[in-house]
This record gives C-alpha cells, sequence and structure tokens, in this order.
C-alpha cells in the first residue's frame, strides 16, 4: 500500500483515502520556483571534494540560499579537522566575522552539523542538515523500515520479515521508532529499540491498530484503535498501557499527533462529511474543528515545534494532493507545493519554514525537501533506493 498513514491503512476496511496520480512521471529533480523570493547568495569551499560536494547538496536543497562560484553575500569553508571534526569559516565581504570547529559521529555528520553552524550565523534560521531520517524503503523490493542521514547517507535497514510496514515514527531521544505492520496478518503497532535492534508490541487489539506517535517529552502515544467497534483516537503511556480513549462517534479517525507542548492531540476525522483536521486536549474534551477553509479533503496532519502557529498537511485539490499549511495565527491556509504529482505525507524540519514531503506517482514514491515559502522541492531519495515515502525526521 503506497500511503504510509491510516487513511491508506483504512482503505482495506472501506474507508476514506486519497486515490493515485494518473499517470507515472519521470524524476523531476528539482522543482525551483524562487523567482521574486529573497535569498542569500554565499559561495562553498573545502580542500576536501567529498564534504565540498556534500556542502553544495545540503544548501542547494535550503530554499533561503542561492549558491554562487564568487562574490555572494557570504563565503563558506570546511576544512576536515580530524576523523570527526570540521572548522566551519565564515567570511564576509573578505573578512572572517565566524570560525567553529564541529564535531560529528563521523566527518559526514560532523560537516552537516557544520553547516548547520553556517545557516544559522547566515540567516537567523534553525539549521536542519543534521537530522536524521527514518522513511519506508522498498529498495529490496518489499516495504521495510530505513533510517538514514538527511541526504541518504549512513543508511541503515531495520526490518528484514518482508511484512508490509507504515509509518515510522521517531521517539525524542532518536532510541526509539514506532511504527504499523502486517507481522500477523492485521495491523498492529511495534516498537524498535535501535540499541538492541529488539521489535516488540506497542499495541495489538482486535480490529485495526494503527498511526502511532510519541508525546514531545517521549511518555506518551497517541494512536488509533478500532477494538472497540470504530477507529477512535486512543492516548497511553509509552509502553502502549493505560489507554484513554480520546473520541467516541461513529465516523473516521486518524493520523493522531501532538501539539509542541504536548497539551493537545490533533487528529483528522470525516465527521465534517469529509476529513478535516481536528484538536483536542491530550487528557479528553470536546474536539475543535480548525477552519482551514482550502478543501474537502484536509489529512496527514504534522504541527510545527519551531513555528508552533503552523500545521502542514495534505490537501486535495482538483483530481490531485498537494502540501498546505495552516496558519493559526492568521487563520488562513495556502497551499505550499508546486508539485506535478502527488505531494503527501509532509512532516515539518527544525525551522519552521521546511518540510520533507513524499512526491506520490502511479508507481513511484519519492521523498523531496520542500521550502514552504517559495515552493522550491529538492529531490532526497536517490534512484538506488527505489520507492521512499512516510518520512519521520529527527532533529539534531
Amino acid at each position: 500500500m503506497l500511503m504510509q498513514n491510516s487513511f491508506r491503512l483504512l482503505l482495506a476496511l472501506a474507508l476514506l483515502t486519497p486515490a493515485y496520480a494518473l499517470a507515472d512521471i519521470p524524476d523531476i529533480g528539482v522543482v525551483d520556483v524562487q523567482a521574486g523570493v529573497s535569498t542569500i547568495p554565499l559561495s562553498i569551499s573545502s580542500s576536501s571534494p567529498e564534504l565540498q560536494n556534500l556542502a553544495l547538496t545540503a544548501f542547494n536543497a535550503h530554499g533561503r540560499y542561492r549558491l554562487v562560484a564568487s562574490g555572494g553575500a557570504y563565503a563558506i569553508d570546511f576544512a576536515p579537522a580530524g576523523a570527526n571534526q570540521v572548522t566551519v569559516t565564515i567570511a564576509k565581504g573578505g573578512a572572517t566575522i565566524h570560525t567553529q570547529t564541529v564535531s560529528g559521529t563521523n566527518l559526514r555528520n560532523a560537516l552537516l552539523r557544520a553547516a548547520d553552524v553556517a545557516v544559522t550565523k547566515t540567516s537567523g534560521l534553525h539549521g536542519w542538515f543534521a537530522g536524521k531520517l527514518a522513511f519506508v524503503g522498498e529498495r529490496t523490493g518489499k516495504t521495510e523500515i530505513y533510517t538514514s542521514d538527511l541526504f541518504f547517507g549512513d543508511l541503515l535497514k531495520w526490518t528484514g520479515d518482508g511484512k508490509q510496514v507504515m509509518g515510522p515514527r521517531w521517539a525524542p531521544d532518536g532510541q526509539r521508532i514506532i511504527f504499523t505492520s502486517y507481522r500477523t496478518g492485521f495491523p498492529d503497532i511495534y516498537l524498535l529499540e535501535l540499541g538492541s535492534r529488539r521489535i516488540s508490541l506497542l499495541a495489538s487489539f482486535k480490529g485495526t491498530n494503527t498511526g502511532g506517535h510519541f508525546s514531545p517529552d517521549g511518555t506518551r502515544v497517541a494512536m488509533v484503535l478500532s477494538g472497540e467497534g470504530n477507529s477512535e483516537v486512543y492516548v497511553g503511556n509509552a509502553q502502549g498501557r493505560q489507554l484513554r480513549r480520546l473520541t467516541t462517534n461513529q465516523f473516521v479517525e486518524a493520523s493522531p499527533t501532538f501539539s509542541p507542548d504536548g497539551s493537545r492531540v490533533l487528529f483528522v476525522s470525516d465527521s465534517a462529511g469529509g476529513p478535516q483536521l481536528f484538536t483536542l486536549p491530550a487528557t479528553g474534551g470536546t474536539p475543535t474543528r480548525l477552519s482551514t477553509n482550502i478543501s474537502k479533503y484536509c489529512a496527514e496532519p504534522d504541527w510545527s515545534a519551531a513555528a508552533p502557529a503552523k500545521i502542514v498537511f495534505t490537501a486535495g485539490i482538483g483530481r490531485g494532493y498537494q502540501t498546505a499549511v495552516f496558519d493559526m495565527a492568521a487563520g488562513s491556509s495556502k497551499i505550499v507545493s508546486k508539485a506535478p504529482t502527488d505531494s503527501i505525507e509532509p512532516v515539518w524540519l527544525a525551522d519552521g519554514r521546511h518540510v520533507i514531503c513524499t512526491f506520490r506517482a502511479a508507481n513511484t514514491r519519492s521523498l523531496y525537501i520542500l521550502d514552504t515559502e517559495s515552493g522550491k522541492a529538492t529531490r532526497l531519495s536517490p534512484a538506488a533506493m527505489g520507492n521512499a515515502s512516510s518520512a519521520s525526521y529527527l532533529a539534531q
């Protein structure tokens, strides 16, 4: 199945889900629509071709920057300083304004961390290059859980039983991943402990068990269970126990996630005649609909920790789907993707401006970084990875 969330899963149970795009498309690489959007020109250099190439790849994916050979607002140099250290030097007008040696888990990670330092020093934005991905990949021909850095280095495969997996989500400590799998032939929620590679059941009740998502402090899990006859939103502890049922109705609920402070749960319900976004207190209460006023189909929401007034989601537009952002402070929504195919499954990066989403056509899924301000989209997943979708991002 292609959509890695509760709506895609519940299609088999006669519930709502988006359709595929009508036709497959070739790799579109970069959708660059930055005309008229303010960018910072900068040049990148390094004595190491490997570091320079990685830095160029990273900054090229960032919608705030425009790479130039020379003469930019800033010149940034990355120099290897050991097996796992990189020194970043930032110059403006020929004068050095900042230099810093940054350590990482390896040289590649140190470069990405150093690049994040450069982003903050030159734009004031929070860097996100050094974050980690968890996602569903089909490199083996089967859906499996993978992790990698943001640019698909340090790639690791964590499952290998050939069973369908969906919706991996990081725990805040980066040591655990929650996901849905059909290991037993039915959808259950599992917990992967990265240190031991141990996979254990977290929720296996009668019916469907999907949509697991950790709270910001890692002590609770929101999920959708249908054991009592209808798909409802529940919150339990990190072990999947002490469950509290938050919704009670005859409608479809899906895709629960927490607010940045953990006090509310954001979810999707079709109680308004089609899938729309709702919130309610994480301890229970009356759901409140978010008036996105942009589409009759609003699903797959993610609440920004860096910009708590912003929620990104998938919106049905015409015969396809695009990524949209709801600004609660302004009370308005806008479509932020300009993909020639479906742009779905968005999750925020650490700056409250960029997201990772899946570009999906009839037979292909690829992960892209999308700048929600300019619409620029840059492909992350390499062709050798095969289909890649349902990303979860862990800030570092």
